[in-house]
Formats: C-alpha cells, sequence, structure tokens
C-alpha cells in the first residue's frame, strides 16, 4: 500500500491543482492520501470527491502553524513549529471561523512584509512594489496567501531568479511574526471539530522543528514529554527529509506513549515527490482503511 498523508496543493504553498494532484495520485498508485494546506482547509471537500472517483482513500487534513517555546531553550524565546490535523469536520464553525481569523492576518502580514521590502528596495535602486502589485500576489492564490506567493512574484518581476533567492535575499529580512497560535487553542480547535493533531516533522534539518531548538533526538522528545502531550495524538514518524535514526526514535518514542503514527512525503510539487516515502500499511488501519 502506497500512503502519503502530507501533500500540499496550490491553496497554500503547493505548486498544483487539486485536481492535478489527484490525478498524480492515482497514475503513483496512491491509495490513502491526505492534502493538507497550511492553515487552509478550503480544498478539502473536492479533494475527498476527487480521490473518491479516483478510488483512492481520503482523510481530511490541514498543517497549522504554531507558536511555541519551552523554557530551557534559547532563553524561553517562542519558535515556530507545525502540527497536522485530520479526520476533522470541514463544516465546524469554530474551525473555520479560526482559519478566516488567520487568513486575515496572512493579509496584514503580506502588507507589511511589502512595505519591508520597499525599504529593502530602496537601498538597493529597485523600483518599490506598489498596490497594483499586491493585487496581482493576492489575485495568484486559490487559499491563503503566504510569503512564497510573495517569492514567486518577485520571480515573475525579474527581482530575483528563484524563491529561494528570494527568500535568502529579502523574505527573511523583511519578515513579520505569525499568527500566534499556540498549541493549546490548536488542539481545542482541531480536536473540537472531531479531529486528531499531530506534531509534524519533529526532526526535519530544513523545516520547522524542534532542531531549531536542539538537535538531540532524546532531548526532542522530553520536549514532547514536558510540553505537548495532552494536547497531541500522533507524531509524524515519516517524512521525506527524515533519516532512518529519526524515524526509528520516533516509532519507539510513539509506540511507548500509544500516539498515532503518520507520515508523508511533503510534497509541494517542487520536485513531485508524493507516493515516494515508505510508509508501512499499518498506518492506514490507524484511519479505519485497509
Amino acid at each position: 500500500m502506497i500512503i502519503d498523508l502530507h501533500i500540499h496543493s496550490n491553496h497554500s504553498d503547493g505548486v498544483l491543482r487539486v485536481e492535478e494532484i489527484i490525478r498524480e495520485a492515482k497514475f503513483r498508485n496512491i491509495n490513502l492520501m491526505a492534502i493538507t494546506d497550511h492553515d487552509s482547509i478550503s480544498c478539502q471537500k473536492t479533494a475527498a470527491a476527487s480521490s473518491e472517483k479516483a478510488g483512492i482513500n481520503y482523510v481530511f487534513g490541514v498543517e497549522l502553524n504554531v507558536t511555541f517555546s519551552h523554557p530551557k531553550y534559547r532563553d524561553g524565546k517562542s519558535i515556530s513549529l507545525d502540527f497536522l490535523g485530520y479526520q476533522f469536520d470541514a463544516d465546524n464553525r469554530k474551525f473555520i471561523e479560526k482559519l478566516k481569523q488567520m487568513a486575515d492576518y496572512r493579509e496584514e502580514r503580506a502588507s507589511k512584509i511589502l512595505t519591508n521590502l520597499n525599504g529593502e528596495f530602496e537601498k538597493e535602486g529597485i523600483e518599490k512594489l506598489t498596490q497594483k502589485d499586491f493585487k496581482a500576489i493576492q489575485d495568484s492564490v486559490d487559499g491563503v496567501l503566504g510569503r512564497p506567493h510573495i517569492a514567486d512574484y518577485l520571480v515573475k518581476k525579474g527581482i530575483v531568479k528563484n524563491r529561494q533567492e528570494a527568500f535568502d535575499k529579502y523574505l527573511v529580512k523583511s519578515d513579520v511574526p505569525k499568527y500566534p497560535l499556540y498549541l493549546k487553542e490548536a488542539s481545542r480547535i482541531v480536536r473540537g471539530a472531531g479531529g486528531i493533531l499531530v506534531l509534524a516533522h519533529p526532526n526535519d534539518p530544513h523545516g520547522t522543528s524542534l532542531v531549531t531548538l536542539t538537535n538531540s533526538l532524546s532531548e526532542q522528545t522530553q520536549i514532547v514529554e514536558d510540553s505537548m502531550m495532552e494536547h497531541i495524538d500522533g507524531i509524524e514518524c515519516w517524512h521525506s527529509r527524515n533519516n532512518a535514526q529519526t524515524t526509528k526514535h520516533y516509532i519507539k518514542f510513539a509506540r511507548k506513549h500509544n500516539l498515532i503514527m503518520t507520515g508523508g512525503s511533503d510534497c509541494h510539487q517542487k520536485p513531485t515527490v508524493m507516493g515516494t516515502v515508505k510508509i508501512p500499511d499499518f498506518v492506514a488501519g490507524q484511519f479505519n482503511v485497509e
């Protein structure tokens, strides 16, 4: 069985539309999948319906960015972590309202980032972005607006060569804090909608993860024990950037605490790697799929 429970569409920072993702999943013989867009569930019903037509088992999903801190690390200063929500009711009013609030904040944040970018452009003699540019960025987004969309627009304008250069040269220094969603509230809204909450890619060396606090796997799981256990239901044990040691460590930890184990490619279609992470069949059984 081929499983991928961590895929992004163009409703957040992926490249492909939902229908294109489903077609690709069918071509790759994926049996169980979830699209987990950042802070957005706008595509879930479409994805579920398209998956059903394609004969693919589908789980409703979302990826939430959470503000987290631990008193023993970074002098208690907050970092960002990602958590995956699954099997929620996509019609839950409180969940929808919170995501709308977060989406509105993303628009405000993007506007402030553009102001900061213009400050950088002025130093280099680059033409400033206007409200017309901001509108063009907004129009390019099918779901929630984020920095990758701004990066892609800078590429389109010829200011940078690619998305990575946009981040390295401008977007990191022009950043504005994300919406302050804390773990307790993230857990409450997902569980309140009938879903489960899973810590995403906890040891991702190139992503939003506990590596920001410590590279030690044992220290990472101690942090989870100290501060997360009452709020989470599972751990993402398989990920495209995991090494064998990371996967083994988190499987052992999940079994010790009777946590759900999930996995996925975290595919943004740059390149298209969905379905390439080897995930054992028993993971599907946790979602009542055989």
